[in-house]
């Protein structure tokens, strides 16, 4: 998900910002394909591949009828399923909170209340039918959340700016399981908060302390107020929340001073200052010219411990500072544990974090700082099908002071411009990275790449001007995770197969609801199958459908088949979709009803406003503006999802 708070994939946030030589990703693409003796652009495919044990033989990994693309005011599910309301923006969370009231907002109210635009969201069991719900709030909506804004597209006054802040960060929510298999919040749960803005927050690793992170008002560099744009996530093995900061450039202010400022080109490369928010006009810490090293106290993993909820987060710096979309953990075989991450922005790159330590399941404290040591690598692709992760590491190559890195915490704090001289593959907006722990693949998601230029391309796969994107396979050497080797296929090119200008690329057993453009978040469930959710933005249209859920055929006769699921309502995105550990239930985020591309909706045709939005989901009442929402989905015979 990358998203201001107005704009979408097509607009300035998401504007290439690395000016490096190394080749394109979409060029490794297209002579792969040749090579590979695969059928031209335009055309569905029918792909072979090893058979699931998962699976019955020659079979579907998936038993669901299907829904339709199309767009309207309401979410829909495949039939059979029941999909319901479990948390909306300003739902409670803990006894004293007060109801909501959309009139009267405040920061103090917000703060014990569901933030905004939900996205990532992590289930941590605890019993049977006990679990700890895990979700980020990324950005804020100021025209469909805020009364008499008129459609301004930024709420610029104190007030609003802290009810905006305190929206942000994340919720730790206990939720317990009914006799019918529906869940509900437990406002008394022991382990609830709310992380927001103004959360101290600790900086750990090789950047903590390094004179680039120290202000005026933390002239230590150790603590660091808060965090937000908060996209994907993770849940590590030992059960602790990770929260991805993306988009961190667009909170700042300052764009005359970053011209003089004294890393002017590293403000640049991470698109900051991007002025999206007001925030800098009420918080001096938000304007760059006058504190001008807060924008590298952002960008990071940040770490929550949902035991203690007075626990202190901390951000993990060995994990590098980009616009990190997730950091989802395996633990590999020899006992370490590897975060994949996507910085999600045109151009920009693939990464993993390998632990030097060893997870411990018999020991949850002794796995406390296992994400302060470690390498952090980048991705470099060969038109071979190979992949090579080059470590990130200071006096490596060209990581030396000769270079403007002094030290490990320099190399961390502009870990793009490190990857730029290490020669790293340049990818098409990679976003979500999961891998498989059944077998032991993994599926990156490319959303994709509208200013990818012709030339940049070749061969049969012309992806130039890419707007609905593919997702890559990768495996490990050796089934590996920790090997620097790896190598890589495509399971599809998304877009509309049946138009041979998209250039799509997908099983022939794929039906006319099955393919689906925007590969944004993916998760695999219990059983070890892939879903993914989709973001087209404002560029919905494109593909003439909302964006949804999709089961996906990984491997067989049915490799690269689509399954439509689930579909939002009108200015919608999915986000975060992850199942319960028994597989009866799978949350979904529906992010910024509303919002994206409403001119395109026939009948509607304008921009929404708080007092006239495109739908009123999901609440459908008079006054009540729309809600970014928590969907739990079930079976009607309390069966497994999808099965």
């Amino acid at each position: 998900m990358s998203h201001s708070p107005t704009e979408t994939f097509e607009t300035s946030e998401d504007l290439p910002t690395n000016t490096s030589g190394n080749e394109t990703f979409a060029a490794l693409c297209s002579r792969r394909f040749l090579l590979k003796g695969m059928l031209a652009a335009g055309t569905a495919l029918s792909f072979g591949g090893l058979a699931n044990p998962l699976r019955a033989a020659g079979g579907a990994a998936f038993s669901f009828d299907e829904i339709s693309h199309g767009v309207d005011e309401t979410h829909h599910v495949a039939p059979g399923y029941n999909a319901d309301i479990l948390l909306r923006w300003g739902d409670a969370l803990f006894p004293d909170s007060p109801a909501f009231d959309p009139m009267t907002q405040t920061a103090a109210t917000q703060e014990r209340q569901f933030g905004y635009n939900n996205d990532f969201i992590g289930v941590i069991p605890l019993a049977a039918d006990r679990a700890v719900l895990c979700v980020n709030h990324e950005y804020t909506s100021p025209e469909v959340m805020f009364p008499g804004l008129n459609g301004a597209e930024m709420a610029d006054s104190a007030d609003l700016v802290d009810i905006e802040m305190a929206a942000h960060g994340g919720t730790v929510v206990e939720i317990t399981r009914d006799g019918s298999g529906k869940w509900a919040v437990d406002t008394n749960g022991a382990r609830n908060r709310r992380i927001t803005v103004n959360t101290p927050m600790r900086l750990s690793g090789p950047a903590a302390g390094h004179d680039r992170v120290k202000t005026k008002a933390d002239p230590d560099g150790m603590t660091v107020l808060g965090t937000f744009n908060n996209c994907a996530g993770g849940i590590t093995p030992w059960g602790t929340y990770l929260m991805a900061e993306e988009n961190f450039n667009g909170y700042f202010l300052g764009k005359d001073a970053a011209e003089s400022h004294p890393e002017a080109d590293a403000l640049k490369r991470y698109g900051a200052p991007g002025e999206w928010y007001a925030w800098g006009k009420y918080h001096d810490r938000f304007d760059i010219a006058k504190e001008p090293n807060e924008v590298n106290r952002f960008g990071w993993v940040v770490e929550v411990d949902v035991e203690d909820p007075a626990s202190t987060p901390v951000k993990r710096t060995a994990m590098g500072r980009f616009k990190h979309e997730g950091a989802e953990t395996i633990v590999n075989g020899d006992g370490r544990v590897v975060v994949y991450m996507g910085d999600d922005q045109r151009f920009d790159y693939l990464y993993k974090f390998v632990t030097d330590g060893k997870y411990d399941p018999a020991n949850r404290a002794a796995n406390k700082d296992l994400l302060d040591h470690g390498t952090l690598s980048v991705a470099k692709f060969g038109e071979d099908g190979s992949v090579t992760w080059l470590p990130l590491t200071h006096g490596t190559g060209p990581l030396t002071a000769e270079n403007g890195f002094k030290d490990q915490g320099d190399v961390l704090i502009s870990t793009r411009q490190a990857s730029d001289l290490l020669g790293a593959t340049k990818m098409d907006r990679p976003e979500d990275v999961q891998a498989n722990p059944k077998t032991g693949k993994v599926y990156v998601m490319l959303t994709n790449n509208s200013k990818r230029k012709p030339e940049q391309v070749d061969g049969p796969n012309p992806r130039a001007e890419n707007t609905f994107g593919q997702i890559v396979e990768l495996t490990p050497e050796g089934g590996d995770h920790g090997s620097d080797k790896a190598t890589w296929d495509m399971l599809v090119v998304c877009g509309d197969p049946s138009n041979p200008d998209v250039g799509a690329k997908w099983n022939t057993a794929t039906t006319e609801n099955g393919w689906f453009a925007s590969p944004d978040n993916c998760t695999v469930d219990p059983s070890g199958r892939l879903w993914v959710s989709t973001d087209q933005g404002s560029s919905w249209a494109k593909s003439g459908t909302a964006d949804g859920l999709w089961a996906m055929e990984t491997d067989g006769d049915l490799r690269g088949t689509g399954k439509m699921f689930f579909r939002v309502p009108i200015g919608a995105e999915l986000c975060g979709p992850a199942f319960h550990e028994d597989g009866t239930t799978l949350f979904l985020a529906v992010q910024h009803p509303a919002t994206d591309g409403t001119k395109n909706y026939p009948g509607f045709e304008r921009n929404s406003t708080f007092e006239d939005p495109a739908t009123r989901w999901p609440d459908f009442k008079d006054g009540m503006p729309p809600r970014p929402s928590v969907v739990m989905i079930t079976r009607q015979d309390k069966g497994k999802i999808g099965v």
